[in-house]
């Protein structure tokens, strides 16, 4: 696997030139691979600000034919999976409170555990625990037993079968 690339503005010019160029031949033949795997229609537009013409890809009548298509598809359609840049972060944004709602969870899990086995070694739960907390040790412990209790029926029936 390549190593990773850092994405920020290349300030020497003749390095970004150089980059640009690369990318841009990259970025063709991929296309290239993908309709040809695929058997899909793509098409690239690509303009450099110090270039009079963009570059096309396949050609000037195979980007026509790929908009063409594209536009004759109803609207509803078209914008069904399009991002914008402000749809896109909202999408991610919203992706990462969740696993971040999750991992909290867990987390929060974890400390309750942690606490329930503290206060076990000890014999003392605090008389100043929080409701929260209260609960949250109760759920805990609740789920501790039914783990017990299935352990126990599963020895039982190993014992039986013995």
């Amino acid at each position: 696997m390549g190593k990773k690339v850092k994405l920020a503005f290349i300030t020497r010019d003749t390095a970004r030139k150089a980059t640009y160029k690369k990318r841009v031949k990259g970025l063709m033949k991929k296309l290239n691979e993908i309709t040809t795997l695929c058997e899909i229609k793509a098409c690239a537009i690509v303009f450099n600000p110090e270039d009079l013409e963009p570059q096309i890809w396949p050609s000037i009548q195979g980007v026509q034919s790929v908009l063409t298509q594209f536009l004759h598809v109803p609207e509803f359609v078209r914008h069904r999976k399009m991002l914008n840049h402000e749809s896109y972060l909202k999408e991610k944004t919203q992706k990462l409170n969740e696993k971040l709602k999750k991992q909290m969870k867990e987390n929060r899990e974890m400390k309750m555990i942690l606490q329930m086995y503290h206060y076990l070694e000890k014999w003392n739960i605090p008389e100043d625990l929080s409701i929260v907390d209260h609960n949250d040790l109760t759920c805990v412990i609740d789920e501790k037993m039914k783990e017990i209790n299935m352990k126990m029926m599963e020895m039982d029936i190993n014992d039986q079968r013995v």
